[in-house]
């Protein structure tokens, strides 16, 4: 049912406690990102919020966001809401399907957790609640209490998947052949997830000096071109890597998953760039892996990827069979760098410093004294010096 709200003014300085923007909406918050401009208001369709959707959406800076559905159910503890409140950004949460209806572009304004079309005065189109700082940490602490019966449900849902996905560790999985030569490489495989920017930056040495073969996942394939990095391969269902990223050279990989669907092979086409279609179950990123192993590859370097249970809920997984599998088939070349940027960070100590000036000071000491040309010559300029000393004190005091 459409509300009216009383008639406020739509132009001039905005009213306080309200916030006025432009609309963006989207059912998929990634897909929303791309199009999200500081100032917007985002609306989203999103039920536990991730901490990778909040991080993209701090990133943005949008004026607020609104959510159709819950930001956190309690069914374990995510992140997302705690940081967008953390970061503040007002979260309106469970407002309503109605708010996905909105037309992308419209003025809204936000009142006291109403939402209204900024139309012949503002008409209503959803209610929800403004999430504090106080009310997100009270849900955390309570989802973090009950995930014994998630851990539980998780793990009878990986025991069932190992069933269908066990021809990942007995058969590798059907692996196409591909251009890219494995053999007796290292291989780098990229993914958009927790803490990669601060990995790929502890991993410029080991990039430079190594020089392995770049494997992006996805988004991967963003982050390696924000790092100046060309990817050699890029693998996915293609739904969150920009065209820019797939026109770079790449070869393109395409997950298709059983039965044949293979949603990102579509836009390819579209694009008219060729790839290679690769049917598995589980996640891109194992599949990534798998490709790796089965084709030689001497070490495997992990970026970005996921491994714990909070981050397999996050992503909307019931079971992580896929990835236990493949971590059991490739484990002994693989190195998974999360967290190697909190592992150690080098620091320069004043003493070292000081010892490292005294030292050069020293040597250019014992050059010039063992150097009878050095010697000379600084013997010039101090007399040069010491006479223009004195034709300033002569100009200055006479």
């Amino acid at each position: 049912m459409i509300k009216w709200a009383r008639r406020r003014r739509t132009t001039g300085p905005p009213e306080p406690g309200v916030i006025r923007g432009t609309a963006r909406v989207d059912h998929r918050t990634k897909n929303l990102l791309v199009r999200l401009l500081p100032g917007d208001i985002a609306a989203i369709d999103h039920e536990d919020i991730d901490r990778i959707a909040a991080e993209g959406l701090i990133q943005r800076g949008p004026a607020a966001i609104v959510n159709a559905r819950r930001s956190t159910t309690g069914r374990y503890p995510n992140l997302g809401p705690l940081l967008l409140v953390s970061a503040g950004i007002p979260l309106i949460d469970d407002v309503g399907p109605d708010v996905m209806d909105i037309p992308e572009g419209a003025t809204l304004f936000i009142e006291d957790g109403r939402v209204y079309r900024d139309e012949l005065g503002g008409v209503e189109v959803g209610k929800g609640t403004v999430l504090t700082l106080e009310a997100v940490e009270h849900a955390l602490d309570q989802a973090k209490q009950g995930i014994a019966t998630e851990i539980e449900r998780f793990a009878e849902n990986t025991i069932g998947y190992i069933k269908d996905e066990r021809d990942v560790l007995i058969e590798g999985a059907r692996v196409p052949e591909v251009k890219t030569d494995f053999h007796g490489r290292h291989v780098l495989v990229v993914v958009r997830g927790y803490g990669y920017k601060e990995d790929l930056r502890a991993l410029r040495a080991y990039i430079r000096e190594t020089s392995p073969l770049l494997i992006a996942v996805d988004g991967g394939a963003d982050a390696l071109l924000d790092f100046g990095l060309k990817p050699h391969m890029i693998i996915g269902d293609m739904d969150s890597v920009t065209t820019e990223a797939l026109l770079c050279g790449a070869e393109l990989v395409v997950h298709a998953y059983p039965r044949g669907e293979a949603p990102g092979l579509e836009r390819l086409e579209a694009l008219g760039i060729s790839s290679i279609v690769f049917e598995a179950t589980g996640t891109s990123e194992d599949i990534a892996m798998l490709l790796a192993f089965e084709r030689g590859a001497e070490l495997i370097v992990a970026v970005g990827t996921h491994a714990n249970l909070v981050e397999f809920l996050d992503k909307g997984r019931k079971g992580m069979a896929s990835t236990f599998l493949t971590r059991l088939r490739v484990g002994p070349i693989l190195v998974d760098a999360k967290g190697v940027s909190r592992l150690y960070r080098g620091r320069v100590r004043r003493r070292d410093l000081v010892m490292l000036i005294t030292a050069a000071l020293l040597t250019m000491a014992v050059v010039v004294a063992l150097s009878e040309p050095m010697r000379l010559t600084i013997a010039v300029y101090w007399e040069r010096l010491t006479s223009l000393w004195f034709e300033l004190r002569q100009a200055i005091f006479g």
